[in-house]
This record gives C-alpha cells, sequence and structure tokens, in this order.
C-alpha cells in the first residue's frame, strides 16, 4: 500500500510540473478571431490578454483607426485585468473555507 501511495505521490508531482509546462505555453500561445469578413480581427494570449485589434479603414476613419484600436484593447485588458483579481479573489476565499492558506499547499 505505501509503494502505491508513493507511486500516487510521484504521479501528482510529474502532473503539476507538465501542468506548470503546459500552462507556460498557452500564456504565450496567440490567436486571431475575426468577424465581419475579416473587417475586425483580434489578436488574444490564450490566457485572455489582447496583444493585438485591427480595424479595417473602411468602419471609421483613418485617423481614428489606431486610437478606437488602442482604446478598445486597453478597455479590454483592464476588464481581463479584473476578471483575474475577482478569480483569485473567489479561489482564496473558497481554499480558506478548507483550511488551505493562501498560495495553496507548499509543495503540491
Amino acid at each position: 500500500m505505501a509503494m502505491d501511495f508513493l507511486k500516487m505521490m510521484g504521479q501528482a508531482k510529474a502532473m503539476k510540473a507538465a501542468m506548470e509546462e503546459l500552462n507556460a505555453e498557452i500564456a504565450e500561445t496567440v490567436v486571431e478571431g475575426t468577424s465581419g469578413g475579416g473587417l475586425v480581427k483580434v489578436r488574444l494570449r490564450c490566457k485572455g490578454e489582447m496583444t493585438g485589434l485591427d480595424i479595417d479603414p473602411s468602419l471609421v476613419r483613418d485617423e481614428d483607426a489606431e486610437v478606437l484600436a488602442d482604446l478598445i484593447m486597453a478597455a479590454n485588458n483592464d476588464a481581463r485585468a479584473k476578471a483575474d483579481a475577482t478569480i483569485a479573489e473567489r479561489t482564496t476565499e473558497m481554499m480558506g473555507k478548507f483550511g488551505v492558506p493562501a498560495g495553496g499547499i507548499p509543495g503540491l
């Protein structure tokens, strides 16, 4: 039985390492979404950070397109930061109900 437990702990550590590697890879991966037949293009990191926004000039005056894109990106990233903070806060609250200290269980 002890060997099964040790094997399970080893598998848990390997899974944790694999998840950390996957999370790092996901954090850097960028995807692109389009709408309006390609008139609007958005680039996001898989964790939600908007890295780019292209608005076809036919939709706005040329001189306004870049400013509008910057404002939309900033608003999106602000909302994403607030979403991340809310998730962290609620996760900490939930973990506290189980007696788990902030930051999780050391070594796991």
